[in-house]
């Protein structure tokens, strides 16, 4: 028997890997900001995947829209996490480079 679309798409959303209340005041801010971006990619996800299933074309029309502001959202919160945690702004450049290496050679 095969799951309806509805239930396979929720089953898909994560969920935040951490408890906020538990995080030290320090830290506080980085961890909201990565519970955000964990819930944007899942909104992108979401709208992404149900633009797939209709066929309905001003449905998917909206659906894309709405991932692509989704995109914005996650380029805020990460241009915000740069600023507040200088170790990942140094390991995403890293990984970059790593990238690129990979693709020149």
């Amino acid at each position: 028997m095969s799951q309806s679309p509805k239930k396979e798409v929720i089953s898909l959303l994560s969920k935040i890997p951490i408890s906020l209340t538990r995080i030290c005041k320090e830290d506080l801010d980085k961890e909201i900001l990565r519970a955000g971006i964990i819930a944007e990619l899942d909104a992108i996800n979401l709208y992404e995947q149900m633009a797939a299933m209709t066929e309905n074309a001003d449905i998917k029309r909206i659906l894309l829209d709405i991932a692509k502001e989704e995109k914005t959202h996650v380029g805020e919160f990460q241009a915000l996490l740069l600023i507040k945690d200088k170790e990942q702004k140094e390991e995403l450049e890293k990984g970059k480079k790593e990238v690129e290496e990979l693709r020149d050679s």
